[in-house]
This record gives C-alpha cells, sequence and structure tokens, in this order.
C-alpha cells in the first residue's frame, strides 16, 4: 500500500515514549508493598487521575482504531457507536462512580469480584469464583485485540508483519505492568489519556483544512465525500427503514450498557477514588474528555472516505493511521500516531492488571496457601507472575483471532462482561429485592447466552449481542428477584 513508509521520526518518539513508560512504571513499582496497592493502589486516587486512567483504559484501540473503521465502512449510521458510548460514559459519571466508591469501601473490596462476592454474602463464593474465570475468559481476547491494534500502527508505518508487532507490542507492555501493578498503569493512563485526545481533537480539526486544499484527495469534503459515496453512506441507518433500522441503531448504539458499571476494569477505578469530593472532579474530567473523544473518532473515520474512498484501504480499521501519515508533517504524525499505541497500552496494562489480580487472589492464592496466613510479599509475587502468564495468553489469542475484527473481538468482551455485569452493578446498587440468587443466575445466563449468540452467528445476522446479553440479563435478573427473597444479610 503506498501509505506504508518507514517513519523515523516515529522511531524516536516511540523509543522516547516507551522508555519513560517503562521508567515510569519502575518508579511507581518501587511504592507497591503489597497485594492491595498492586490491585487498587491503596483505595486514594485524586478525581482527575482516576478519570483520565479510566478514559484511556475504556477506550483502548478501539476508540483510535475500531470505531473510525466502522465509520468509514458504514458511514453516518457508525457513529451511533459513538453516541451510544458517551450517554452510557455520563450516566456512569453521574450515577454510578460514587454509589459504586461508597459501597466498595463499606465492604473493604479490593477487586471487582471481591466487591461482588461480599456484597451478595451467602453464594458469595460461588459468584467471585465463577466472575473471575468469567473476566479472565473473555480479557485474554480483549487484551489480545489491543495486541492486534498496536501491530496495525507499525505494520501502517513500517510495513512490520502483524505477528511481529504483536510480539513488539507485548514486550512493551510486559515489564512496566508486572513490576508497577495499578499504581503504575493508572499514572502512565494519564500521560496516555492526553496523548489520545490530541490525537482526537486536533487530528479532525486540521484534517478538515486539509483535505479542502488538497486537489490529490478523493473529495475536497465530507459532504462531498457522501454524495460520491453510495447513499447509505449518508444516511443514520444505512439506508435501512422500519425494524432493520431499528436494530442498526440498538446495534450500534449497544455500546451505552457496558458503562453502566459493568466493565471490572472501569469500576476499578471508580472504587479506588479518594472520597466524594474527587468523585465530583472525576465525573467532570471524564465527560469533558468523553465529549472531545467521540466527536473526533467518528470525524477521522469521514475524513478518511474523504481521503481515500470507501474502497481505498484494503483493513477499515487501519484508517486513523492512514489519515495521521497523510494530512501531518512525518514528525507530528509520529506523535499522533503514538496515541494510537497509547490507546492500546493503557487498556492492554488496566486488563492484564485487573485479570492476573482476580486469578491470583480468588483461583490461585487460595488453594495454592490453602487458608494459611500468607506473607503480603508472596502475595504479591504471585499476582505478578499471573500477570506474565496471563499476558502470554493473551498474546496467543491475539494470534488465533482474525486480525481485521477489533471491533468484534471487543464487542464480544463487551458482551460476555459488561453488558452482564452491569446488571448485576445495577442491581446491586439499586434494588432492595436483588439478592445473590438472582445475582448468579444473571451471571451465568449473560456469559453462556454470548457464547451461544455468537457461536450461532445472530451477532451478524439478527442483533449485537451487548444488546441481546442486557436484556436478557435484565428479564432473569427481575424474575429471580421476584420468585426469590433477600436473605437476612443480604437487606
Amino acid at each position: 500500500m503506498d501509505y506504508i513508509q518507514v517513519n523515523y521520526q516515529f522511531i524516536v518518539v516511540m523509543a522516547l515514549y516507551v522508555t519513560f513508560l517503562v521508567g515510569f512504571g519502575i518508579y511507581q513499582g518501587r511504592k507497591v508493598k503489597n497485594a492491595d496497592d498492586y490491585a487498587i493502589a491503596g483505595r486514594a486516587l485524586p478525581g482527575w487521575v482516576a478519570a483520565l486512567s479510566e478514559r484511556a483504559t475504556a477506550e483502548s484501540s478501539w476508540c483510535l482504531l475500531g470505531l473510525p473503521g466502522v465509520v468509514y465502512a458504514m458511514g453516518l449510521s457508525g457513529t451511533w457507536a459513538s453516541i451510544g458510548s458517551f450517554v452510557g460514559i455520563v450516566i456512569s459519571w453521574m450515577f454510578i462512580a460514587r454509589p459504586l466508591r461508597e459501597d466498595a469501601a463499606k465492604y473493604n473490596a479490593v477487586t471487582f469480584t471481591d466487591y461482588l462476592g461480599k456484597r451478595f454474602g451467602v453464594m458469595g463464593s460461588y459468584i467471585t469464583i465463577f466472575s473471575s474465570w468469567a473476566i479472565v475468559f473473555f480479557f485474554f481476547f480483549y487484551v489480545g485485540a489491543q495486541f492486534i491494534g498496536g501491530a496495525k500502527t507499525f505494520y501502517t508505518v513500517f510495513g512490520t508483519p502483524i505477528n511481529l508487532g504483536m510480539l513488539i507490542v507485548f514486550a512493551i507492555v510486559i515489564p512496566y505492568t508486572i513490576y508497577g501493578g495499578f499504581g503504575s498503569v493508572v499514572y502512565t493512563d494519564c500521560v496516555q489519556a492526553l496523548v489520545m485526545i490530541g490525537a482526537l481533537v486536533i487530528a479532525p480539526i486540521f484534517g478538515v483544512w486539509y483535505i479542502s486544499q488538497d486537489p490529490t484527495v478523493w473529495s475536497n469534503s465530507i459532504v462531498q465525500a457522501f454524495s460520491r459515496s453510495d447513499p447509505s453512506f449518508s444516511s443514520w441507518t444505512g439506508g435501512l427503514t422500519g425494524l432493520a433500522a431499528f436494530t442498526v441503531i440498538i446495534g450500534e448504539g449497544s455500546w451505552l450498557f457496558g458503562f453502566l458499571g459493568g466493565l471490572p476494569q472501569l469500576a476499578t477505578r471508580f472504587m479506588a477514588i479518594k472520597d466524594d469530593k474527587e468523585a465530583r472532579i472525576g465525573r467532570n474530567v471524564g465527560i469533558l474528555w468523553s465529549l472531545g473523544a467521540y466527536i473526533g473518532a467518528p470525524l477521522i473515520g469521514l475524513l478518511g472516505l474523504a481521503i481515500f474512498g470507501p474502497t481505498g484501504l484494503e483493513d477499515p480499521e487501519m484508517v486513523t493511521p492512514a489519515v495521521f501519515l497523510k494530512i501531518f508533517h512525518p514528525a507530528l504524525a509520529s506523535l499522533f500516531l503514538t496515541g494510537a499505541i497509547a490507546a492500546m497500552l493503557s487498556t492492554a496494562d488496566s486488563l492484564l492488571v485487573l485479570s492476573s489480580t482476580e486469578l491470583a487472589e480468588n483461583i490461585i492464592i487460595p488453594r495454592l496457601f490453602k487458608g494459611k496466613a500468607v506473607d503480603g510479599k508472596k502475595v504479591l509475587r504471585v499476582s505478578r507472575m499471573t500477570t506474565g502468564a496471563v499476558a502470554s495468553v493473551a498474546l496467543l489469542a491475539a494470534y488465533v483471532v482474525p486480525s481485521k475484527l477489533i471491533n468484534t473481538v471487543v464487542g464480544y468482551a463487551w458482551a460476555g462482561i459488561g453488558s452482564t455485569f452491569s446488571v448485576v452493578i445495577l442491581g446491586a446498587l439499586f434494588s432492595k429485592r436483588f439478592n445473590s440468587k438472582a445475582a448468579f443466575a444473571t451471571m451465568v445466563t449473560g456469559v453462556f447466552f454470548t457464547i451461544i449468540w455468537n457461536i450461532m452467528g445472530y451477532e451478524k445476522t439478527i442483533i449485537s449481542a451487548r444488546a441481546m446479553t442486557f436484556f436478557v440479563c435484565c428479564v432473569v435478573a427481575f424474575v429471580v428477584s421476584v420468585l426469590t427473597k433477600p436473605d437476612v444479610n443480604e437487606q
């Protein structure tokens, strides 16, 4: 492809960026004294830190690569994913962050599943074990998608084979994540969030001016690109009507369900906020950041349509690096391409810490030490070793996932974890009748429904699993809550 080029500026920028991340991770790792520090940073995060970390973690390579790719391939109908996501983020910061922080502190919960287990005491052990395994299973693919996203950026810039690119990304993430844990991750996330928002805001503004001045692009404006493309590109429903149009809107907008407290990597940020005052600061920062991101990401996809045309790119999910290389000077493009790498790193490191902590705290350590008193340093060592093991399995998962399907893979995890556990969290925080039996039934139903829905191919032929899993889980939660009563310690 003609946009593939060796960019030495990018090498320099990336080298400096990676050096900073690894060095900062090692520095933060010196502060980690026990497993609680490793998992939740002592529950003392400033609001702005929690917000930037939550945003960087949430958006991943999906926001920089997957979402612009969907809009590039679908046109305006693909923007419902942005709209749904933004609505979900506003709801989570306005109505879920503070109650979840307070409830987790009340139960002295260290991890997401630790909170669920303590909140639903009667079946707490079953809930903890099942949810831990579910999170680890889906996050193997979620982390793998981040490796793929970073590899695609390297491919676009250098022509590096995807498989080799994933190894490079793996080698970048592992050192500071294993050593620094949650404390390292959240502060490096802040830097990565700033790089990401810079790319998402500046690129569309400059890009609109650029295409109006460059006679070599496919269209000199986004409006002109719509007029030259298939009419479905300029339709909010992809040219569909009736029930089909409804499924497009719900299917793409269903990303919002994962933001309603159900994604452990985001909920953990809420749990780690210092106090209510900091939670309010985090709310303002998180919503403002999201507004810029979810306007910018779709615009990058539409700029790609104007520059390259609807058939100009072999892989739609490479539209962001392709646009950056086209509209910016190589030095500036290098900086913003680092934003694409940052999006991947900020999610991969968070997912690795969370999934390895869940696995170590709830599965490995109880069986390894069998109820014996355990030195905190030993637990920390097990947590770090588990992080390396989880990362290795995720890398293997990335090799079996089709490289063009970041959006699909992330959506799969979003349904199995986000849509499922959002119902559980909403029930735990806001329903007096929602009990341990309803929580466990909802979890099991959501996880297996997502897997079956995707195996049967209904994700592509009917509607997204994100939407269906959420609605099915709501029904199960309601029915079981009505048919059973909370135990005394749950009331």
